[in-house]
């Protein structure tokens, strides 16, 4: 008996490796296209790590014309989660972050180097096992859980590395003929990688971010196939890879110690391995130092989280872009409406160490991008997040015509208004439009300088008598509440009052203040004019008698 009666008997009906070498071809695409892949496992929700990755991974295939798709890691089936794929999909979706292939949900996909679940694959890791077996390269192993479990023990005890491997390897020198015999009499088992490594040799690598990188050789016989028939992780990812056509392999850095097995596979299945770049992980300041963000400590972790706080999907992705490349917000600066395609991201110049979290930054960001929708994409986006997560903003919402008109002061100007950072704010920061939540306020408002009950019913019963016109355009409305202030006795100018305060009990800003706070209830506000245009004659008398 030989490799090949061993390889037969375990795989007899697996189709030679040759026949999915043709099936996958190389892909044809020019020859400095890079293909990246997302590879998540169905088992929760994504992780703005994972994300991320993804930003990064697209990015950087979308600006080389190649192709960036979705591969859902699957086959520990124990872990799976109920419509985990579908969570993965959707969370990329609404990031605006769709693969050019791979899944589009649980059971349907779009591309030609599927299937894009490694359950479904099982056939080809079969094949490719099958050929390792008849080469020697691989052999089966009947260990029980309870060996293995006794043996770790032993290594512990004796403070030697754990692991299967070397002296500890027990089926590894079972000739072909004995373990022929073990599974002709029902015997269950593994199969097992014969690793050629030494732990006393090293290898060299060059990582695109953490650059040169030096670890011992693997030299640990991994499991590629389960006693289910299915692979494990490590198996099943080089042959995908290879299959797929994978030349940049884009995770986290907690793989990075994988790399000398991941290698050591490519090696011994005759694969071109692709390149491979370890991102840091995202990090949180706490008690003085740094940690990841974890999935358990920190709502910001779930990237439903910015979603359900309705922060705009565009400022998300910027900000990860600009931790991506520290040359990026200089870019921005120097290009506020471009695109973000017009950017190149290098993966060399990515951070060693990982990037600090920053919402206050994510914020920011989502100002400005919010700053630059126009009024009718506000109340779209608004919209639809309203319908999910806040009745009340819905119900404001609701009359279109009115909502446009408010979304629409301050927008389109030179300098737009940046009072929004997310949906959730909207309701608040338009609250004050609608006569009935206005009139729902206490009327015991802060005016600022002016404040005596008896000078803001003077200012207000005075303008509403003689300047009060809603066809003035904005100039004339400007000057008739500078003649309002000069009137009463205040500066015209807020430059007259600045050169002799002492002449004036404040200035047509203070004036101003007035109008602005008795019409809105707050100190700031996007521009008055624009607010009182909206408003209209009716609710802005209403409102101003009742202050009076």
């Amino acid at each position: 008996m030989d490799y090949k009666d061993l390889a037969n008997l375990i795989f007899p009906d697996a189709k030679p490796i040759s026949y999915y070498e043709e099936k996958y071809p190389v892909r044809n695409l020019h020859e400095d296209a890079i293909v990246t892949r997302f590879a998540p496992s169905p088992t929760g929700f994504v992780h703005l790590g994972s994300l991320y990755q993804v930003v990064v991974a697209r990015k950087v295939a979308k600006q080389t014309g190649g192709v960036f798709f979705l591969r859902v890691e699957d086959t520990d089936q124990k872990r799976e989660v109920e419509n985990g794929v579908t969570g993965i999909i959707q969370s990329l979706r609404d990031f605006g972050l769709t693969p050019d292939e791979g899944m589009i949900d649980e059971v349907n996909e779009t591309g030609k180097y599927g299937p894009y679940k490694q359950s479904l694959r099982k056939d080809i890791y079969q094949a490719y096992a099958k050929h390792l077996l008849e080469q020697g390269k691989a052999y089966p192993c009947f260990c029980s859980a309870e060996d293995l479990d006794e043996m770790r023990k032993k290594q512990e005890a004796a403070k030697i590395r754990p692991g299967y491997y070397g002296v500890w390897a027990h089926c590894r020198d079972l000739t072909v003929d004995e373990a022929i015999q073990k599974i002709k009499n029902g015997e269950p088992y593994i199969v097992r990688l014969k690793s050629p490594g030494r732990e006393d040799r090293k290898i060299r690598h060059h990582d695109i971010i953490k650059g040169n990188v030096e670890f011992p050789e693997n030299d640990q016989d991994i499991v590629i196939i389960k006693a289910d028939g299915l692979p494990t992780y490590h198996f099943a990812h080089a042959i995908d890879d290879h299959l797929m056509g994978t030349t940049h392999v884009i995770r986290g850095d907690e793989w990075l110690s994988s790399v000398a097995l991941h290698l050591q596979l490519f090696q011994m299945l005759e694969f071109k391995a692709p390149k491979y770049a370890h991102i840091s992980p995202i990090m949180k300041e706490e008690d003085g130092g740094k940690r990841k963000l974890s999935k358990r400590k920190d709502p910001e972790a779930a990237v439903s989280y910015y979603t359900e706080q309705g922060i705009p999907k565009e400022a998300v992705v910027e900000y990860l872009m600009n931790i991506a490349n520290s040359n990026f917000e200089s870019w921005r600066k120097a290009n506020p409406n471009a695109s973000l395609d017009e950017f190149e991201l290098q993966l060399n110049k990515m951070s060693v160490s990982g990037a600090l979290f920053d919402i206050v930054k994510i914020l920011d960001i989502s100002k400005t991008v919010i700053s630059k929708f126009t009024a009718q994409e506000v109340y779209d986006e608004a919209y639809n997040w309203a319908k999910n997560y806040d009745s009340g903003l819905l119900k404001m919402l609701d009359n279109k015509e009115y909502a446009l008109k408010i979304l629409s002061i301050e927008r389109g100007n030179e300098k737009p208004r940046k009072d929004i950072s997310k949906w959730s704010d909207l309701k608040d920061a338009i609250s004050y439009m609608y006569d009935d939540e206005f009139f729902k306020q206490n009327a015991d408002f802060e005016y600022g300088k002016i404040n005596d009950k008896e000078e803001i019913k003077k200012i207000l019963s005075t303008y509403i008598e003689k300047y009060f016109d809603l066809a003035d355009d904005k100039q004339t409305w400007f000057n008739k509440v500078k003649d309002l202030a000069e009137e009463l006795g205040y500066a015209r100018e807020v430059k007259m009052y600045k050169q002799e305060p002492e002449k004036w009990p404040g200035h047509v800003g203070d004036i101003s203040t007035v109008l602005r706070v008795s019409l809105t209830g707050r100190q700031q506000t996007p521009d008055l004019y624009e607010i009182m245009q909206v408003l209209g004659k009716d609710s802005i008398e209403k409102r101003i008698n009742q202050i009076i």
